[in-house]
């Protein structure tokens, strides 16, 4: 169904809408037009991601100079399910209004969940899956190789590197599966395919960390627009995931190395 609020023609992929769900929309649309920020509270079970993704995107169907929407969840699970609803959406929109309600919408993960390289992605911890990642995809590794056969490197990254500028996803919807598939298919890299696209994307959706923890956010906010609109599904989750992204676990080996030196710096101070 198709309803307008206020000048905006909104487009919701389902036959019925709740009373919540259109006061939520309701709210929303007045946090956007005024570029503010939004704290939205709904009943569980009422609808809430697929009447975020319809109102907002409905936004950027009338204002084509809005940035992107970066829609961020606690979990893969969560994510599949937001790209899944996004998926269901964007057919009913381009059912209604043809190739205007193109999108490129694509979920961003770790190596761990969006490496093909068969050896690589077998490892057991997302920390195995970056070391083996850039152990084949380092620049002086694949300087190395240029000479020598024999130093291994990893296919999918050079078939990604190789076809440059070209390396680009259709419009779409994008499941991490569904980038794994496409990888697969093309011979690219996803992960390095989907950090790539998300300059190119309308909506990305990814984990909190992605803008939370200043160790990954300082890579992916080179490759975003200035001005985005942002969601935190289950945003009383962020408090947790704020301290987990900024505290730091110290072992007692560490602390024992650290006061023998400071012992020494001192004694040589002193001396």
């Amino acid at each position: 169904m198709k309803f307008k609020i206020d000048d905006l023609t909104v487009y919701f992929p389902y036959e019925f809408i709740y009373p919540e769900q259109y006061e939520y929309m309701l709210e929303l649309k007045r946090a956007l037009d005024a570029k503010g920020h939004c704290l939205l509270e709904m009943p569980t079970g009422t609808g809430k991601t697929i009447t975020l993704l319809s109102l907002i995107t409905s936004y950027q169907l009338k204002h084509q100079k809005m940035g992107k929407l970066i829609y961020c969840t606690r979990t893969v699970h969560e994510m599949e399910k937001v790209l899944d609803e996004l998926r269901t959406l964007q057919a009913y929109q381009e059912k209604e209004l043809g190739k205007e309600a193109k999108m490129m919408a694509l979920g961003l993960s770790s190596r761990k969940n969006l490496c093909i390289h068969p050896q690589v992605s077998g490892e057991g911890s997302r920390e195995s899956v970056d070391a083996g990642c850039r152990k084949l995809t380092a620049s002086w590794v694949r300087a190395i190789a240029v000479d020598n056969p024999n130093v291994e490197t990893c296919g999918f990254f050079e078939g990604y590197e190789r076809d440059g500028a070209n390396a680009l996803l259709p419009q779409g919807v994008y499941t991490l599966h569904d980038l794994r598939t496409f990888g697969r298919q093309k011979g690219w890299c996803p992960y390095f395919l989907a950090r790539h696209m998300i300059q190119f994307a309308n909506v990305v959706v990814y984990n909190y960390q992605y803008l939370l923890d200043p160790k990954v956010s300082g890579i992916i906010s080179r490759e975003m627009e200035k001005e985005c609109v942002v969601v935190f599904d289950e945003a009383h989750n962020i408090d947790n995931v704020c301290i987990e992204a900024l505290s730091v676990n110290i072992r007692q080996q560490t602390l024992d190395g650290a006061t023998r030196n400071l012992s020494k710096v001192t004694q040589l101070i002193e001396k």
